[in-house]
């Protein structure tokens, strides 16, 4: 089995080697904590847990190291804070958000099924790792200081050629078109448009740090240089894997890619960057002026989409049924086709020690999700299919699923997860043997219990099969 990744750096699918098979490196952007996270922030946490898995699997869970950040210093923090907590210190009204911020993104990535990667590191905790690379741009000539700023020259970059890529490799555009398309700051002290902050002066009551290369005053990081620092001290100045959203691949990841590879003189910074698509909302761009922004929190949690809130594993099933690098249209629908799914697959069965053989090639090539779906409707051994379920990290039980929506809404019912099991395959016993007064009462029994069924075929086998939820 060859595993194989689309590499955005190269536009093409490629095997996949990693740099130390003992040690497979993979960092992913995560969230910055002022707010809930989105269902558009769900996606490349829910993609990046299941090669994160795929990897675990193929090379030993010792032997990957799967780092994702938390940003805790940004102008969006300092103004939710100052909002939030006006008669506080600003220092500590930040601190108060940023720690409940991450505690829910915890809770709710947690609920979406996702494993806790082995690092996440916070922006304030490699400040210092920060400086050092800045230093060495600095002292490249790679960045200049100007006004208590220090930035970075795209065009210097360029112009030392050697092993550095050029600038603009990853988004595949040159200079002159970024330039045209990007939303430059403009500012006197620039020598250049493309140039972008790598520190910053701080205002007074803002966060800040002894400034490098002789700055006097305090100040504070550009967000490009924190993933450069935070993924070299835990990963190395190259490793495996880089992931994140299609809406980094520029600024953010070109500028990764440009301060990493100058400041160590490398050729590269990751090995494959890897990017999920874009997410729409009943087929509209998700924004809150056109009222369908949705939050991780408002699905699993409230009313706010469809009526009704979703189980975690339902949201996961339905984000990974698009394959990953194709937009994906989150629609209430979708969610109603992944529920019902589930119910059906989530027999009263054992898991079996083999995942499908079939989901894991699948997997491999590309990380194909889509596939993998599909092949959950065919496999024919319900202990592979739990198997193979709890491999992709989907981990409730029918029951759980079934009465998560009632449980939100504040309605006290409990299921015997065992008992609707057993009475469903006695009453499956009863229409085999046509006694169809035992199958109804054994019907009307469940019904008595808040259960609804709904009888069905295996379409891999054309046996009888019944599927069921609490009724709402």
């Amino acid at each position: 089995m060859t595993l194989r990744l689309y590499n955005t750096l190269t536009r093409s699918k490629e095997p996949f080697a990693p740099i130390d098979p003992a040690n497979v490196r993979m960092y992913v952007c995560g969230p910055t904590v002022y707010d809930y996270a989105h269902i558009g922030n769900a996606r490349p946490v829910i993609v990046f847990d299941v090669l994160y898995r795929l990897f675990r699997h193929v090379y030993g869970e010792k032997h990957v190291t799967y780092v994702r950040n938390i940003t805790d210093v940004d102008d969006k923090i300092n103004d939710r804070a100052a909002r939030d907590f006006p008669d506080l210190p600003l220092n500590e009204a930040i601190r108060r958000v940023t720690e409940a911020t991450a505690a829910q993104f915890h809770a709710d990535v947690k609920a979406l099924g996702c494993l806790p990667p082995d690092h996440e590191p916070r922006a304030t905790e490699h400040i210092e790792g920060m400086k050092e690379i800045i230093e060495r741009l600095v002292a490249g000539g790679f960045a200049y200081v100007a006004e208590g700023h220090v930035l970075f020259s795209p065009a210097a970059m360029d112009a030392a050629g050697g092993p550095l890529p050029r600038y603009g490799a990853l988004a595949n555009r040159s200079l002159d078109e970024m330039i045209a398309g990007a939303r430059v700051d403009v500012a006197p002290y620039k020598k250049d448009a493309t140039d972008f902050v790598l520190w910053k002066p701080s205002k007074a009551g803002e966060p800040g740090w002894p400034s490098p290369c002789g700055i006097d005053g305090l100040g504070r990081p550009g967000w490009h240089i924190e993933c450069s620092a935070m993924s070299r001290a835990h990963l190395g100045e190259v490793f495996d894997i880089h992931g994140g959203g299609i809406d980094l691949v520029f600024p953010h990841h070109e500028n990764e890619i440009a301060q990493s590879t100058c400041a160590f003189g490398q050729g590269l910074m990751a090995r494959v960057w890897m990017h999920n698509g874009f997410l729409q909302v009943e087929g509209q761009k998700m924004s809150k002026s056109l009222g369908n922004f949705v939050t991780i929190h408002q699905l699993l949690e409230t009313e706010t989409f469809g009526g009704r809130a979703w189980h975690g594993d339902v949201l996961r099933l339905a984000m990974l049924r698009t394959h990953y690098r194709q937009p994906i249209d989150f629609t209430v629908k979708a969610l109603e086709e992944a529920e019902k799914a589930l119910l059906g697959w989530r027999a009263d069965v054992v898991p079996s020690s083999t995942v499908d053989p079939e989901a894991i090639e699948a997997l491999s090539d590309d990380l194909n999700t889509a596939s993998v779906v599909a092949r959950l409707h065919g496999i024919k051994d319900p202990s592979v299919r739990a198997a193979t379920l709890d491999f992709l990290g989907f981990g409730a039980t029918a029951a759980e699923i079934a009465v998560h929506d009632a449980q939100v809404r504040g309605i006290a019912r409990t299921v015997d997860d065992a008992r609707v099991s057993s009475l469903i395959s006695a009453r499956l016993d009863a229409r085999r043997r046509k006694d169809f007064a035992e199958s109804d009462r054994i019907r009307d029994e469940l019904a008595a219990m808040g259960i609804a069924l709904k009888d069905g075929k295996d379409p891999a086998t054309g046996e009888p099969v019944t599927t069921w939820e609490v009724k709402r």
